[in-house]
């Protein structure tokens, strides 16, 4: 699965040619209902110092999950980008 090479580069490279990947993936439309690839691609926005953008991920992880586990991590990270967002 492409979402996974994403996240492996990401562990390898870096957030910023993962992030290429997973735009890549998100423009293909076919995981937009996947909370994951959200929450994947806010984390790397995180990790590059894009809170705006991070958060708006966050939040569309959110409107997907249906785990209360899961959730909750959502809810703190997106708290935490939003409270650096100046």
């Amino acid at each position: 699965m492409t979402l996974n090479r994403a996240v492996a580069v990401a562990m390898a490279e870096g957030p910023r040619p993962a992030l290429a990947i997973m735009d890549d993936l998100a423009a293909s439309s076919d995981l937009d209902n996947y909370h994951l690839m959200h929450a994947a691609r806010a984390d790397l926005l995180r990790r590059m110092g894009s809170p705006e953008e991070a958060a708006n991920s966050y939040k569309q992880a959110l409107k997907l999950v249906t785990n209360e586990s899961e959730r909750r991590f959502l809810e703190r990270r997106l708290a935490e980008v939003q409270s650096s967002i100046l």
